[in-house]
């Protein structure tokens, strides 16, 4: 079998190809070139990019086999997430790979407009000496007003600390507990544009936080405050920033990021009492190589059909070591119950009951999903569309767990009702130290039967012979029980059998063993293994 294909489109450090492992083809490309791109991609099981390479609904379309998209970085502008998702492909980035590099940046912009670094620099540069034209501010006893107070924010909080400032946040999602933890004061927005001297901005980027340091903002601010933005370009308006700037409402600014770039113009690059730096807050050595070895790993985990906690269009987090061979096992219990099902599924409860249930196995859900799909669609199904399948086809998914379970540690059921009313159930375990994956109920008929990739389930009324017939025309045809499990139902008369076989059973055979026992319900289920 061949090794999977990962395809590097941008250069990433030495220790990022170390971190993927011999287990891969390791492809190289000039992603900037779409011709060159195209030509790689029909054959790349995953891709490791950064920001230059533009992913697009395009780009997946040219790669049948993707599985796995991986931007060596936080952002993901240059990424399709929706196109990527309706493919079924995981979109994973390394979300703190940066953050040190990026407070560490601020802290230096911060410091470089207080002491006027880069305009002394420039005049040094052309021969002059204006001491007096640079006399800064110091730090001690300033207020720095930080917008977002996550994980790159706090970094910064805790390194400006020691400069004896004041600090105060505008973060709607923190808690004042936190902020505390932080020695930090929250304040309304308001509050806080009006009493910085500082305004550092660390939110995403998102239709809400697009521009909201803009006109009304700027104007609130000290004359002698200024705004930094080491985050992602547009926070600041960057209209209103140069109308404050040309009207000395405030008095400067530090940008390493803008809303087009490079900059379409030199409006704000060009500006003297503007610091600008080429969107360097995640370019040290040590973020470029957290980073990619971050993705390397992700990527590994990803193509080995596991899930990955950084997955950004995967819902499910960590996954614990005692759920994780739950996961195989539900996928082929999602597969069983498409196959017992003779029209389109309606509703899908995917209940986990033992041990199990005292840990995080939503994940589950998304594997039973993934299962029900890979049998009712041709397109490749993953964790990642597996959900957007269901949304589409209007299947109603719940999810439930208990700790009680009678005959056995652990129990997955999946029970559901098709669009003609017709109700489906299949439960299964992992049983012994090898974990060997059973499936123990069907419709209500209690057995316990190794799971095989190929097998016949069918009910009857209960009578003498039925085994002999059906045996007999499988033995006519050249076809081999491996495995036998019947279940009854005294009460109505009924009998279940489920016979795990070779090989797939042509339609016509399985036709003639209905006609023979009289099958009030016969399938055929052939999984699909990956």
């Amino acid at each position: 079998m061949p090794a999977p294909v990962v395809l590097i489109a941008e250069q990433l450090s030495p220790a990022t190809i170390a971190a993927l492992g011999p287990d891969f083809e390791v492809v190289h490309v000039d992603g900037t070139d779409r011709d060159a791109l195209r030509a790689s991609l029909a054959d790349a099981d995953a891709i490791l990019v950064r920001s230059a390479t533009q992913v697009d609904a395009e780009a997946i379309g040219w790669a049948p086999k993707l599985k796995v998209i991986a931007r060596a970085g936080v952002g993901l502008d240059n990424v399709d997430i929706k196109s990527a998702t309706q493919a079924g492909v995981m979109v994973v980035n390394a979300p703190t790979s940066n953050i040190i590099s990026a407070a560490e940046l601020t802290v230096a912009h911060i410091l470089g407009l207080a002491r006027h670094l880069q305009r002394a620099h420039a005049s040094l540069s052309a021969g002059e000496w204006k001491r007096s034209s640079f006399t800064g501010t110091e730090l001690f006893e300033k207020t720095i007003g930080i917008v977002g107070l996550g994980r790159i924010g706090a970094l910064v909080a805790e390194r400006l600390r020691g400069f004896g400032v004041e600090l105060i946040a505008y973060d709607p999602y923190i808690t004042a507990a936190r902020a505390g933890q932080l020695d930090v004061e929250l304040v309304e927005l308001d509050e806080l544009v009006a009493r910085a001297d500082f305004l550092t901005i660390h939110m995403p980027r998102t239709p809400e936080t697009l521009g909201m340091i803009g006109e009304t903002q700027l104007k609130a601010m000290k004359s002698t405050a200024y705004v930094v933005n080491v985050a992602r370009g547009g926070l600041i308006d960057e209209a209103a920033l140069s109308a404050a700037l040309d009207a000395g409402e405030i008095a400067g600014a530090a940008l390493d990021v803008f809303m087009q770039e490079p900059p379409a113009d030199t409006v704000l690059t060009g500006n003297g009492r503007v610091n600008v730096t080429p969107h360097l807050g995640a370019s040290t050595d040590e973020a470029q190589e957290k980073a990619g070895v971050a993705v390397a790993r992700s990527v590994r985990l990803a193509l080995a059909g596991e899930l990955v906690p950084d997955a950004v269009n995967v819902a499910g987090g960590a996954i614990d070591e005692y759920v994780k061979p739950g996961l195989p096992l539900t996928e082929k219990l999602g597969q069983i119950f498409a196959g017992l099902a003779a029209a389109p599924v309606a509703t899908l409860d995917v209940e986990v009951h033992g041990e199990l249930s005292e840990y995080n196995v939503e994940v589950l859900k998304l594997a039973a999903l993934k299962g029900l799909f890979t049998q009712v669609v041709s397109d490749p199904v993953s964790y990642v569309n597996a959900p957007l399948l269901a949304e589409q086809r209007n299947v109603e998914v719940r999810f439930s767990s208990d700790t009680a379970a009678e005959s056995f540690r652990n129990v997955i059921t999946l029970r559901g009702v098709t669009e003609d009313g017709t109700r489906v159930s299949v439960s299964g375990t992992l049983t012994g130290p090898k974990q060997v994956e059973k499936v123990v109920e069907i419709n209500g008929y209690e057995l316990e039967l190794p799971i095989s990739d190929h097998l016949i389930v069918f009910s009857y009324t209960d009578r003498p012979g039925i085994v002999a017939t059906y045996g007999g025309l499988l033995g006519e045809a050249g076809v081999n029980i491996a495995g036998l499990q019947i279940a009854r139902d005294e009460k109505k008369g009924t009998a279940l059998s489920v016979l795990s076989v070779d090989g797939e059973v042509p339609s016509e055979l399985i036709d003639r063993l209905g006609e023979a026992i009289g099958a009030e319900m016969l399938r055929a289920i052939d999984l699909v293994v990956d």
